[in-house]
């Protein structure tokens, strides 16, 4: 199998390279290309066919994205290109050439005012560019239709690698006595390595080997908690002692609206690829262990 990962030097392919690298967890008989914008413009369709065909691809996980959220609403066309039309070219490519296409998308594509954790078929109503961007990507891959492919929605994604809100917590601490955080957004953190070893596990899955249609999933870690709990678990699982004082999402206002409510329902991806989902906060404390050892 030749695997294609598109935006591998973000956190979820970072943290693919680094299952792959590790021999105990490496995906058998596999070769994998790890690009990012520098070694693959997948905003340039003839660009992403002439990789596949030199390499032979029978697989693309596409980790690349536009993420800065409040960024996109002045950065439209960007956003666009990255979140929507380079979707569209990597689907076009996967149904002609028979690959499989893993897709990574967000919550954002709901508008957060749902009361119960939100199922692949729910209505979706994105609130800023970034979610719209990721909702038109989305649907292009499923007009195009490629079989043997699937879209991943997670959230509040977190690793060891690049910038998110465990670093930048664990950054703050250090300049600052006290911090005001978020308690009336609620969500699930999502441990970019966990996601990563979801992944490795479905492509090599017979489920996805026959599907006849583009698939939604939703995955993140299990359980639910509010920024400020989040952040409070960063703190005390690294022993550090920091005032902490919850604040409305109106105290802290951004040019992006964010979801109050992110909660995902992962009942679908557990049950057809048998993926057993591990506890947020046990995640939390892996990720804090790798910080601490590297000195984050």
């Amino acid at each position: 199998m030749n695997i294609l990962i598109a935006g591998s030097n973000g956190q979820l392919g970072s943290e693919i390279k680094e299952l792959t690298q590790n021999s105990k967890l490496k995906t058998q008989n596999s070769t994998f290309y790890f690009t990012d914008k520098d070694e693959l413009n997948i905003t340039n369709k003839e660009d992403i066919k002439k990789f596949v065909i030199d390499n032979h691809i029978d697989t693309i996980i596409n980790c690349a994205a536009y993420t800065a959220v409040d960024k996109a609403e002045n950065d439209i066309e960007n956003a666009n290109k990255i979140n929507h039309l380079a979707v569209k070219y990597l689907a076009e490519i996967s149904k002609e050439y028979d690959i499989s296409l893993i897709h990574i998308s967000t919550d954002y594509v709901y508008d957060g005012k749902n009361y119960k954790p939100y199922k692949e078929d729910d209505t979706t109503n994105p609130q800023g560019v970034y979610g719209e961007t990721k909702l038109l990507g989305e649907k292009a891959m499923i007009e195009v239709n490629p079989k043997k492919s699937c879209i991943i929605r997670t959230s509040w994604v977190y690793s060891s690698f690049g910038a998110n809100f465990v670093k930048t917590m664990l950054r703050l601490s250090k300049e600052r006595d006290e911090l005001g955080i978020i308690y009336d957004q609620i969500g699930t953190p999502t441990y970019a390595r966990d996601l990563a070893g979801a992944i490795l596990q479905i492509i090599q899955h017979s489920a996805l080997n026959t599907q006849h249609s583009t698939e939604i999933y939703h995955y993140s870690n299990e359980g639910v908690c509010s920024w400020y709990d989040f952040a409070k678990a960063i703190f005390e699982l690294s022993d550090i002692d920091i005032k902490l004082n919850p604040i409305e999402t109106t105290d802290y206002p951004t040019p992006a609206t964010r979801p109050h409510y992110s909660v995902l329902d992962k009942s679908k991806i557990k049950k057809e690829f048998d993926i057993i989902i591990p506890y947020w906060k046990n995640s939390l404390q892996k990720c804090i262990k790798i910080l601490g050892e590297n000195n984050v």
